[in-house]
């Protein structure tokens, strides 16, 4: 997997305690949008780099017939969503 750390535009629905799970999201490729789906979230997983909050999903796509396995990362106190690994 490649390391991007690339702002995304985030679908997403939340539990009571503030979790968020990722339905799809919008990404800024070659200047056009490109919208993925997620169709399964792996792994969710709470990390504190140098003092900001995050949670990671490890999540899986279906992309030109092929399965794709990427990260996400949601910032906690900024709210936002990173396309973390591709």
């Amino acid at each position: 997997m490649k390391l991007l750390m690339k702002p995304i535009e985030m679908i997403a629905w939340f539990t009571k305690e503030g979790v968020p799970t990722p339905i799809k999201y919008r990404l800024m490729e070659d200047a056009a949008n490109i919208t993925i789906k997620v169709d399964r979230v792996i792994i969710r997983d709470e990390e504190k780099l140098a003092g900001n909050k995050m949670f990671i999903y490890r999540c899986q796509s279906i992309l030109d017939n092929t399965e794709k396995i990427y990260e996400l990362k949601y910032e906690i106190n900024t709210c936002k969503w990173f396309l973390y690994k591709w």
